[in-house]
């Protein structure tokens, strides 16, 4: 029997990644010539910021701002992960254009962590964030309430802050996570920190629900095939999270960023090889990956 290949049908861009690399696209081929300047890399996926960089997308850092400000090079896109109030006013102040292309899913949880911080200090109470530390969607966050709530990126790590008293048992908690963390960990952090504390606990759902879904989904493709590749950038927080499900049901999962790290001596003859990716996989990426390892001999 010969070998099959079939790319998940869920994998790829997530709808705020898709929005904001349209709204690139748009910008920089109504403007011919001009560059349009990302503040921090639009997707966390190296083959398709090199894609994108090839049409005049530029990735700057928060310190690049002034420069670009001194050389009237004018116009920053903020991506989906979104940005705290400080980056919209130190743009503003620079005098530059703004093409905002947060997720309308992650502006809806600033807005929320906001009301939340402000509904705690009347009783001081703590703002809980299940989230990767230093990942520009918490950053944003934080950003929301001057960096008053406590940042958890993984259930084990409330113990430590119980003790160091970093979260009080006796005043209310409100916990809120990340759009791209694990459901599942999310959910053991908040049995942990419902069973820890004795003041009310509020659990907001904010995981995105694109992304929720696709750890059902991803489990049971990895499940049902022989070889998995998994595909994302080496950055990617999600691609982190989604290839550890895909080892943890079936030991055969790979990782790679492209096509050119497959090697033939992964797959046997007449098996059935799955390719999947994360929410900053572009599509085009994981057809490369599957045509490759169809034109391996068998």
């Amino acid at each position: 029997m010969a070998r099959t290949v079939e790319i998940e049908r869920h994998s790829g861009f997530c709808g705020g990644v898709i929005r904001a690399i349209g709204t690139a696209e748009a910008y920089l081929d109504a403007h011919p010539g001009r560059r349009l300047h990302s503040l921090g890399a639009i997707v966390h996926n190296e083959a398709e910021l090199e894609r994108l960089a090839a049409k005049g997308l530029v990735t700057i850092r928060h310190e690049d701002i002034p420069t670009l400000s001194a050389a009237g090079a004018g116009t920053v896109l903020i991506r989906a992960h979104g940005e705290p109030p400080a980056s919209y006013k130190m743009l503003s102040d620079a005098g530059l254009e703004v093409v905002d292309c947060t997720c309308p899913v992650v502006l809806k949880l600033q807005e929320d962590i906001r009301a939340a911080h402000a509904r705690l200090a009347e009783d001081d109470g703590k703002l809980v964030i299940f989230g990767k530390v230093g990942h520009a969607e918490v950053l944003g966050l934080l950003g929301q309430v001057d960096g008053d709530a406590l940042v958890l990126e993984r259930p084990d790590q409330l113990e430590t802050a119980l003790r160091e008293g970093r979260l009080r048992t006796d005043r209310p908690v409100e916990v809120f996570s990340q759009t791209t963390k694990s459901p599942v960990e999310y959910a053991e952090l908040c049995r942990r920190i419902q069973g820890a504390v004795n003041a009310p606990v509020t659990v907001h759902r904010t995981i995105c629900s694109q992304v929720a879904s696709r750890h059902e989904q991803l489990a049971a493709f990895a499940a049902a095939h022989d070889t998995i590749l998994f595909v994302s950038g080496s950055t990617s927080s999600n691609g982190k999270v989604l290839y550890d499900l895909c080892r943890s049901v079936n030991p055969r999962a790979r990782h790679i960023s492209s096509e050119t790290e497959i090697r033939p001596e992964w797959f046997g003859p007449g098996e059935r090889v799955g390719i999947c990716g994360a929410t900053s996989t572009p599509r085009w990426l994981l057809e490369k990956v599957a045509e490759a390892v169809r034109t391996l001999p068998e």
